[in-house]
Order: C-alpha cells, then structure tokens, then sequence
C-alpha cells in the first residue's frame, strides 16, 4: 500500500507541473504556445459546438451556437485547471495523511484547502504544507484567470472597432469590389489610402494578438454577418483589385496593407496548423475563378470605377496578389465557421453565398438641379473632361453616385 501512496505521489508532482506549465503558457507566456491541455480542450468544445451548430436551420442560428465556443473555453480551461489542481494535490497528499486513510480522504482534504473551505484540518507538518499550496494555487488559477479576460476582451474590442466600420464601408459580409464600389460611388476615393494604412495597422495587431492569445480566433463578431477573417480577406481584396485595375492611381498604402495582411493571415494560419505554400509562384492557381473576377470588376465599374489596365492584365496580376493569401483566409474561414461572403471560399455543407447589402440610395429631386451641376462640374474637373451638362443630347444620365 505505501508503493501505491508513493507512486500516487510521483504522479501528483507530474500532474501538478503539467498544470502549472499549462496555465503559464495560457494565461502568462506573451507568445504562442502548443499547450496539451488547452489544445485538446478547444479541439473538443468545437467539434461539440460544431455538432451543434449543424443541426441549426440558419446560418443566424449556426452563429448563435458558434458565439458560446470562444468563452466556453475559457470557462472549460478555468474547470480543468481547478481539477488538475484538486486532483494532483490529493495525490500529493495521501502519503502523508494516517495510515488508513483512502484516496477519498485525500480528495476532501485537498478540496478543503483549494477553496479555503477548512472543513478538513491537516495533521503534522507535510499536510499542513501541502494545504497552504493547495490553497495558494487554487486561488492563483482563479486570480490569474480573472486578470487574464480583460487583456482578451480590450485586444477583442479593438479588433471590432474597425471590422464594424468596415460594416458601412463594404457590406456585411464584407466583399473586396463592394468596398470599392461604395467609395467610388460618393466620391470618396481618396479615402482609401487612409483605410489601407489602419487596416495595415490592425492586421499587425491582429497577427501579434490571434497568436499569443488563441482563443480571440474563435470569439466571434456581435453580428452574424461580420468576422474579421471576412473583413482582413475584403480588404486584401480590394487592395489586390486596386494594384491590379488602377496601379497608376493605387495609393502605396495598399502595398503595405498587402504585404502585412498576407503576412498576418499565415502567421495566425500557421500557429493553428492551417496548411498554405508559403512560396506560391504568380501564376499558381487560386480558387477564385476567372469568371467570379470578371462579374466582380463588372460590379465595380458599374459605380463608375475606370480600370487602367485591360481585364486579361488585370486577371494576372490580381491572381499573382490572391494566390499569396488565399489557402490561408479559406482555411480559417473553414475553421470559424465564418460567413459565406462572396469570394471567401467553401464551407461545410451546402451554403448560398450571401452578397453584401447596400442600403438603398435616395437621390433629391427636380428643385436640387443645381446642386446636381455643381457635383458634376467638380467630378469632371477632378477627371479632367469637358463639363456637359446632363440635359443636353447625347449625355450620360447620372449614376447612382450623384
């Protein structure tokens, strides 16, 4: 029996390093780490929440299931590290309490002295010791988890910020010609060289962030229709079509946009064992069809946008963008559950693809004639072609952008 209470308490040093080392690398450790314990848990609660969710009839509904599995985590990971705690501590213990003590005296004692209930009281100085540390461990997973969600919420609500003002800029879902369209269509170009660099900017955060903190993949917008995987891809999109159509007048700002959200959506892909080439040639296929880009820059040039290269041009080079990004956002998309924007790749089961909604545009009427002239002479100054006014035979009625 004392060979048993003995092994007993080798496997309790074993337990209760592994639980140390576990909540270090989760809630301590500021970089990413293959946690066994955490791994596992997360790799359980989303087949179980994906179970689920697969059984509901909207995509609405999938995401309302879905939403439970980032914060089921943590609440999961907080139950599973009290049990260890509990578990390795009445290991630790059982050697030293009276000879017929069972394992079940054990445990009572070291749930007594984790959760300071002192329902129990130690006996001689090895259990005295062991009920301090019991004590001092399981208030210290408790504290730590307790300091640990505010740094995962604060990092989650930046996220959000600007995946919602992408909700205005480009639909929800968001889609890459849609976010240029809307900017064409009021005029507001311009403000895309601004948009590039924050979105530049929050990708960096994001690929530091989703790495470090793992779980903030899987905490889900607000809105069922929002995801910042969806939002990174429309951008990378749009920044890729801008190169691609327009490089004359494309802003250096998309360049940086390109390079640091390809970088950002490999490294996140990468730390959760999503498989990508990391050196893909420019001519590589994409799953993007070329059809899908030709109705894509159809829709963009409908809201007046005027491409400087021919489509045949512009195909390649926006393949040779896509095809550094895409094996990466598809998966992770596929891993989310995100929604099925246009251009976002496939998901399990049979999904209709959702387009982005525009909300309806309200143009003035007759009395705001002269408001409308001066709106055209100030577009056809800044495009450098002579004025016509829309009344005369032979002009081009005016667009939804007037």
């Amino acid at each position: 029996m004392d060979a048993l209470k003995w092994l007993a308490f080798a496997a309790g040093v074993l337990l209760f390093f592994a639980t140390f080392v576990s909540v270090f690398d989760a809630l301590v450790l500021p970089r990413g780490t293959k946690a066994f314990v955490g791994t596992h848990v997360a790799s359980a609660l989303r087949v179980g929440f994906r179970v689920i969710a697969d059984r509901m009839p909207t995509y609405e509904r999938r995401d309302t299931v879905l939403s439970y599995c980032g914060p089921g985590w943590l609440l999961a990971m907080l139950i599973v590290w009290l049990l260890m705690v509990w578990l390795s501590f009445a290991l630790l213990m059982w050697v030293f309490l009276a000879p017929a003590s069972t394992f079940f005296d054990a445990l009572r004692l070291s749930g007594s002295s984790m959760f300071t209930l002192g329902f129990e009281n130690p006996v001689g100085a090895a259990p005295l010791f062991l009920t301090l540390g019991a004590a001092a461990a399981g208030l210290g997973v408790v504290s730590l988890m307790i300091a640990f969600l505010p740094v995962v919420y604060n990092i989650y609500t930046r996220r959000e910020t600007l995946v919602t003002l992408l909700d205005a800029l480009g639909g929800s879902p968001a889609w890459g010609p849609e976010i240029l369209a809307r900017q064409e269509l009021i005029d507001n170009t311009a403000a895309l060289e601004t948009l590039y660099q924050r979105w530049a900017e929050w990708a960096a955060e994001v690929s530091e962030s989703h790495t470090t903190y793992r779980v903030l993949v899987y905490i889900r917008s607000p809105s069922p229709l929002r995801s910042w995987v969806i939002g990174l891809l429309a951008m990378l999109d749009a920044a890729a079509l801008h190169l691609s159509l327009s490089p004359l007048t494309a802003p250096p700002t998309a360049r940086w946009l390109m390079r640091t959200g390809i970088v950002s959506l490999r490294t996140v892909a990468a730390s959760l064992e999503i498989p990508f080439n990391p050196d893909p040639k420019p001519d590589a296929p994409v799953s993007l069809t070329r059809a899908e880009f030709d109705e894509g820059v159809e829709w963009l040039t409908e809201s007046g946008w005027k491409p400087e290269r021919d489509l045949d041009d512009a195909w390649v080079n926006f393949r040779g963008w896509r095809v550094n990004y895409e094996a990466a956002a598809y998966g992770l998309a596929r891993l989310i559950d995100a929604p099925q924007a246009a251009w976002s790749g496939p998901r399990s089961g049979a999904r209709r693809v959702i387009p982005p909604e525009r909300p309806p545009h309200r143009q003035p009427g007759p009395e705001f004639d002269g408001l409308r002239e001066t709106t055209l002479r100030r577009r056809a100054a800044r495009d450098g072609q002579h004025h016509v006014h829309p009344s005369h035979e032979g002009a081009v009625p005016a667009t939804d952008k007037d």
